[in-house]
């Protein structure tokens, strides 16, 4: 059984997605971006707290937390901001933080700089 979790306080898919979708105590948050501080020419660091916020939003509309993320995958469009967002993710996850991987990738959705996913438990 799947439950499909959704806010308005995050983005909306730009696809056939759902922002989340929670089954047997796991939720799987898409990954997000901050398509509209791309579009503005905001700096790594404020694309990287949006994203941050997004997932926060959605976590939080399936009554969780940080505290229940257990994996986080990144993919950066370039390595060389991997200081800035790590410096950014960090305020997020300030003990016990998840298991995590950081990629680079040639190219995200919507040319966005930055993409963050994660798994969480109840």
């Amino acid at each position: 059984m799947k439950q499909i979790i959704f806010t308005e306080k995050a983005p909306a898919a730009i696809g056939p997605y759902s922002q989340a979708v929670l089954s047997n105590g796991i939720l799987y948050v898409s990954g997000q971006i901050a398509l509209a501080l791309v579009e503005a020419g905001a700096n790594i660091e404020d694309e990287t707290r949006q994203v941050m916020k997004n997932i926060l939003a959605i976590l939080e509309a399936a009554d969780m937390t940080f505290e229940n993320v257990v994996k986080c995958s990144i993919f950066v469009k370039d390595m060389n901001n991997f200081a800035a967002i790590n410096g950014i993710y960090g305020e997020f996850f300030t003990t016990n933080p998840p298991a995590r991987e950081t990629v680079e990738v040639a190219r995200l959705p919507k040319d966005v700089n930055v993409e963050i996913s994660c798994v969480a438990v109840m």
